[in-house]
């Protein structure tokens, strides 16, 4: 049986559109995941430096494998404008095998 855990959801929030775009293009063009899905209307409350703050954000989910994921994070802090950005892999413990076969195929390095 395959090892589906090998595959990830990965979770970063941005605070617009551009920002969310641009991780979303990068992610897929360098093959980094097989693809980002951008939700908005997300309201957020943090802590942040002693205080709590509220924003509004898009929400991104990533589909890659575990595998990419090191160069996905590396690529994400790169473009991304927050000092701590919100960056969660979730394993998929199961799916689709076609979706998941998919998912490899175009999260692999050309």
């Amino acid at each position: 049986m395959e090892d589906k855990e090998k595959h990830l959801l990965v979770l970063t929030t941005c605070p617009g559109t551009i920002t969310a775009k641009k991780i979303a293009n990068e992610v897929v063009l360098e093959n980094l995941g097989a693809c980002v899905q951008i939700i908005p209307g997300v309201q957020s409350f943090f802590r942040w430096v002693n205080r709590v703050d509220t924003s509004d954000e898009l929400l991104l989910i990533i589909k890659t494998t575990s595998e990419r994921y090191p160069e996905l994070e590396k690529r994400v802090m790169a473009i991304h404008p927050y000092e701590v950005p919100e960056l969660i892999a979730i394993p998929i413990s199961d799916g689709l095998d076609q979706y998941l076969q998919w998912i490899e195929t175009n999260s692999t390095p050309k």
